[in-house]
């Protein structure tokens, strides 16, 4: 019987002991907020993605500076999908599931978020998409803080077509072949045509990642814009197959005085240690470039190269997209007083921070925000010099209205709670996405 009693009392005192070491455990989870960084840190995608990664380091640690967020310090928890699309998924789900994030900062491809989207459906958690998409999708989970087509692909084209761009009359829309240059061109075809462009002066070409024989490509465009009528090329070619395109350009004597190529995925990041002497005055269309002059932007390129550790590093439009997107996410859940999901999503829409081109950003009902779109020219230092720029701040657009299925749909998750209402139809189509 003793023996019995000294074996309660010991059990009793180690299940004390443990529960104690649970609540500890428990008091220590709940002194942090947690918040995900979904980022590809190796792989193909990792060049773009891993300065994305450090971006929210630095955002994060400079929140903590201030004091933190209701009280308590952040806590980045950053997983590697390694430039591979279901992994985003999986990663996704640890991310929510196990580490109990708050809301995940990540990915860069469309076909990585669209790994994703159902992950946050289901899951019921928030993530902030920072790059350039082909819109065509609202989800109530996913905010929207790159460019719509409506904020890069239409105002650069505009420009093309003005006084100022060229007036181009003739038209190469040259892309990666993939779900984003696909669905960008195919709006891009549509509001030529709107805009009295013939069918036959419009050029589309697709191809694979990394594609690097461009001679007989730039051959055809050289051809194409020789038939007497001023022509542009809109590039949304992806990641290193950047580099050979232009060289070939240069081999083949196109400068950008003939043909000028606007470009929506090359950027400083993609410039950084490359020879620039092909490419100084071709474009690119964005939404932030490392070179305006506004005192917020001075000083975050300032905050980042303290923080990184390193003065050649640059900044970028991404980085600037997760800038607004975290500081709406602080704002937000201030406003709500809390970090619980539905809480900050029914918060979001309304909110307005500083852009790092001296304005103010708003998120809409839509889960995209408002921008101002740039236009800026190749230098060759690997900057850019604006040359054109919108008059005001453009809101993004979720569905295209050059597109037959998109034009008569609206997203607005406040006062409808649906992400693609049918106006025709008064009524809801389902699916936020197509």
């Amino acid at each position: 019987m003793m023996g019995l009693k000294r074996y309660a009392t010991k059990m009793a005192a180690t299940t004390a002991v443990a529960a104690g070491l649970m609540l500890s455990v428990s008091a220590h989870a709940a002194e942090t907020i947690k918040v995900g960084v979904l980022h590809s840190l190796s792989g193909t995608m990792a060049i773009s993605e891993t300065t994305l990664k450090d971006a929210m380091l630095m955002l994060i640690e400079e929140q903590n500076k201030k004091g933190g967020l209701l009280g308590k310090q952040l806590e980045a928890v950053v997983v590697d999908p390694a430039s591979n699309w279901p992994l985003f998924a999986e990663k996704a789900r640890e991310l929510i599931e196990k580490e109990k994030v708050s809301a995940v900062f990540g990915a860069w491809t469309s076909v990585s978020r669209k790994s994703v989207l159902p992950v946050f459906e289901e899951l019921n958690n928030i993530m902030f998409y920072p790059v350039q998409y082909e819109g065509e999708e609202s989800q109530r989970n996913i905010f929207y803080t790159g460019a719509a087509p409506n904020q890069q692909a239409i105002p650069a084209v505009d420009y093309l077509m003005s006084e100022d761009g060229g007036e181009a009359k003739r038209w190469v829309l040259a892309g990666t072949d993939y779900v984003y240059p696909r669905t960008t061109n195919k709006i891009l075809e549509a509001y030529l045509m709107a805009k009295g462009v013939a069918k036959e002066d419009i050029m589309i070409n697709y191809t694979p990642f990394g594609h690097s024989d461009w001679q007989t490509i730039v051959s055809d465009i050289k051809k194409f814009a020789s038939e007497g009528k001023k022509t542009a090329v809109v590039s949304t070619i992806n990641g290193d197959a950047n580099v050979p395109f232009y060289k070939e350009l240069a081999n083949q004597g196109i400068e950008a005085e003939d043909i000028p190529v606007v470009a929506f995925s090359v950027g400083e990041e993609e410039l950084a240690g490359l020879d620039t002497a092909p490419l100084v005055g071709h474009l690119a269309a964005w939404n932030y470039f490392q070179s305006v002059e506004a005192d917020v932007n001075e000083e975050f390129i300032s905050t980042w190269k303290k923080f990184i550790k390193d003065e050649d590093r640059v900044t970028n439009d991404p980085m600037e997209a997760h800038y607004i997107g975290f500081n709406m996410w602080v704002k937000a859940v201030e406003k709500a007083g809390t970090v619980d999901v539905d809480a900050v999503i029914d918060a979001l829409p309304g909110i307005t921070v500083p852009n790092l081109t001296g304005g103010m950003s708003t998120m809409l009902p839509n889960h995209h925000i408002t921008k101002p779109v740039l236009i800026g020219e190749i230098q060759d230092d690997g900057q850019f010099d604006i040359v054109w720029e919108t008059d005001g701040l453009v809101p993004g657009d979720a569905w295209s209205d050059f597109l037959p299925g998109s034009k008569d749909l609206k997203s607005d998750w406040v006062e409808l709670n649906c992400g693609n209402y049918n106006v025709a139809e008064a009524k809801c189509l389902g699916a936020a996405t197509n």
